[in-house]
């Protein structure tokens, strides 16, 4: 997978102590699947949720933060929507960001 907007991961582990061990696991991950389906991805985060409008919200430190993406299986592509702490990604609307 072809994954975006690395910077805003890179942003977020600088002021989010905890966050930069596992985001760049994830990223490294996702740079190196091959997901098809969201059923790839439960495979590799079976506690990952798939939402509405091919977005996936991953849990970042036993659910302290959450990363939100937008993943085009077609062309392998994956976009980061949302990575916040559990308060903001209360505000916002998962499926639509």
């Amino acid at each position: 997978m072809r994954v975006f907007a690395f910077g805003t991961l890179r942003d977020f582990w600088l002021t989010h102590a905890g966050a930069e061990e596992y985001l760049r696991a994830w990223y490294q991950d996702a740079e190196t699947a091959n997901w098809h389906s969201p059923r790839d991805i439960k495979d590799t985060y079976p506690h990952a949720s798939i939402i509405a409008n091919n977005r996936v919200v991953f849990n970042v430190k036993g659910n302290e933060f959450r990363l939100v993406v937008k993943i085009h299986y077609n062309t392998g592509r994956v976009f980061v929507r949302f990575v916040g702490t559990h308060r903001e990604y209360d505000q916002i609307d998962a499926e639509t960001i």
